[in-house]
């Protein structure tokens, strides 16, 4: 195929943007971009290999926050082409871009899987505020406010997985691992109880 033009090349653009400030904002929203685009693959692992009691809480947890990150680097793309940029589009250099890496291959505890998703959220919104200030700077308005809104919206998930990694709940499938539950069975089928509280002793939450 022929290309009409390169990757890199400015094309100009309609808002009235200097070339040097679209050059520096379009730098940090294709970090972004692939940044975001990582994330929404780890999040559809998640999505996919989730099981055990909260099995269907977890499973459209992790599906409404892919499906927002989706909108939200469909947005920063978007934004891109305004500036008269093309996107970076081909995943080996998405992955050269983005400041969070995908978890390993391989399937990993649950309350594992939502620590690295929060740590991810949170890394973002650290380089999203960095951006932000330099939009203004540039005097970029409008980049800076698509940015505000990611900003929160990012913040709000970083918010509600914390949530999930409370140890008060009422299932311990999600912070006790097996052992701990067949400790606890045979207590009670050894008929084992808390001396002092006069109760049985319950299962130990793994953190």
């Amino acid at each position: 195929m022929e290309k009409l033009r390169e990757k890199s090349e400015y094309e100009g653009n309609p808002v009235g943007l200097s070339k040097i400030t679209a050059t520096a904002m379009a730098r940090e929203l294709d970090r972004h971009l692939s940044s975001f685009i990582t994330l929404f693959n780890q999040y559809h692992k998640h999505h996919w290999m989730v099981e055990g009691p909260q099995f269907r809480d977890l499973h459209l947890f992790f599906e409404e926050h892919y499906t927002q990150l989706h909108e939200q680097y469909d947005a920063l793309a978007e934004r891109l082409t305004v500036m008269g940029y093309c996107p970076t589009c081909h995943p080996a250099r998405q992955i050269e871009l983005s400041y969070i890496q995908h978890e390993e291959e391989g399937v990993f505890r649950i309350r594992e899987m939502l620590q690295k998703d929060m740590e991810d959220e949170k890394t973002i919104a650290v380089e999203l505020r960095k951006s932000i200030k330099l939009a203004l700077q540039h005097e970029d308005f409008a980049t800076k406010a698509i940015l505000e809104g990611i900003l929160i919206k990012t913040e709000d998930r970083c918010h509600h997985i914390e949530h999930f990694l409370g140890e008060d709940g009422l299932s311990i499938g999600l912070i006790a691992t097996p052992d701990d539950i067949l400790e606890e069975s045979d207590s009670k089928s050894n008929g084992k109880s808390d001396s002092k509280a006069g109760k049985k002793a319950p299962a130990k939450a793994k953190a």
